[in-house]
């Protein structure tokens, strides 16, 4: 670890000092920041983003050939990151909070605010960011820009929240295959990917819950990288599912913090390590709210979603694990399956989402009703 280690510190010191020739040199394109959706209470926002000179992406489009995607994506992943610029996110009571992006260019701020900001839309609260300061290396002076984050507040009539994984779970990603994966993230954009039959249709119910009203909140926890975002956002966009927090993974290579696995690779390591530090996040924000949790059997799911009920016991109502038909995967499923009935914790692997929804009507989760998959869906 220690050779990963200094590898990512070269790694970022090359970038930075290619970024700051650039911009002594005017050859930086025109900065860019870009807020994320995050989430929080009606007395504390979580709020993320990141500081970067544009990429020149060009609009997603359904006709975008595998080359065209491709260097789109060379472009999101060869990206020049803002490190050490101070912002400023400003609320409508007056108060000012800052913050100064990290060496990746990115930026965390917790704000409690007096007062809810009036919603852009429903349950979305904007807070605007701004730069205020650049590094004094950036000459000549560049325009400063700003973003407006929007924050995800749950209202009191929520009935429980839910928490999905993307990949492979929402649509196909061949995770399980590197070169398979690589391939289809490398080539595709956010028209080309195709959501699971009956995946978009059960997702909006589990958001209307029992009630019909959309109240119940969504969070996509990811190990995909934060470059990625704007693909991930406009999928879901596309196929109207339930918006929420993408909850992703600095692409840097980085020491898993905890828990400590054994027989796993380094990489799965870090996998179960961010995606378990965010999923407790967002439990301990909301301490009575109840959840339901979705994943696939294709990576560490399975074990990451038992640590939770483990670490949060009486807050997980159900736990649907999409089956990616690897029959070594599914084979891990089962011991833990048995282990959480015990603790009164439903955990289903499901070949659809048809299965997924009838379970979850029987639980009184969602409204007994038939599953309409839209046209455009596909496995």
């Amino acid at each position: 670890m220690k050779l990963l280690d200094a590898l990512s510190t070269i790694t970022e010191w090359s970038d930075h000092l290619l970024t700051r020739f650039r911009a002594r040199a005017g050859r930086l394109r025109p900065l860019q920041l870009d807020a994320y959706r995050s989430y929080g209470t009606n007395a504390k926002f979580y709020i993320k983003g990141r500081l970067l000179a544009d990429r020149g992406l060009p609009t997603q489009t359904a006709t975008d050939t595998r080359w065209q995607n491709f260097r789109s994506m060379v472009r999101r992943f060869n990206s020049r990151e803002v490190a050490g610029a101070d912002l400023v996110a400003e609320l409508p009571d007056g108060s000012q909070h800052l913050v100064t992006t990290d060496d990746e260019g990115y930026f965390t701020l917790i704000i409690e605010p007096q007062a809810l900001p009036a919603p852009v839309a429903y349950l979305w609260y904007p807070v605007p960011v701004r730069v205020s300061r650049l590094p004094r290396s950036f000459r000549p002076p560049l325009p400063l820009v700003q973003g407006t984050a929007k924050v995800l507040v749950p209202p009191p009539s929520a009935e429980f929240g839910i928490i999905s994984d993307i990949d492979d779970t929402v649509f196909e990603t061949s995770a399980t295959n590197i070169l398979k994966m690589l391939v289809r993230t490398l080539l595709s954009n956010a028209h080309s990917k195709l959501p699971f039959v009956g995946v978009a249709d059960f997702y909006r119910r589990l958001q209307r819950g029992r009630t019909g009203q959309p109240d119940n909140p969504f969070f996509y926890v990811s190990s995909s990288p934060w470059n990625l975002y704007d693909v991930l956002e406009e999928f879901l966009s596309i196929h109207e599912m339930p918006p929420g927090p993408l909850l992703l993974r600095d692409l840097g290579i980085a020491r898993p913090k905890s828990p400590t696995l054994t027989g796993v690779t380094a990489a799965a390591a870090i996998h179960f390590a961010h995606k378990l530090h965010e999923i407790d996040n967002v439990l301990h924000t909301y301490p009575a709210l109840p959840f339901v949790l979705l994943g696939d059997s294709g990576q560490e799911d399975v074990r990451i979603y038992r640590e939770v009920v483990r670490r949060h016991p009486g807050r997980i109502h159900a736990i649907y694990i999409r089956d990616v038909q690897v029959p070594a995967r599914a084979l891990l499923v089962g011991p833990v399956t048995e282990e959480l009935r015990t603790e009164g914790v439903p955990m289903l692997l499901v070949p659809d989402y048809a299965t997924a929804a009838a379970h979850a009507a029987s639980l009184g989760l969602i409204i007994n009703q038939k599953v309409e998959a839209p046209q455009e869906e596909s496995a």
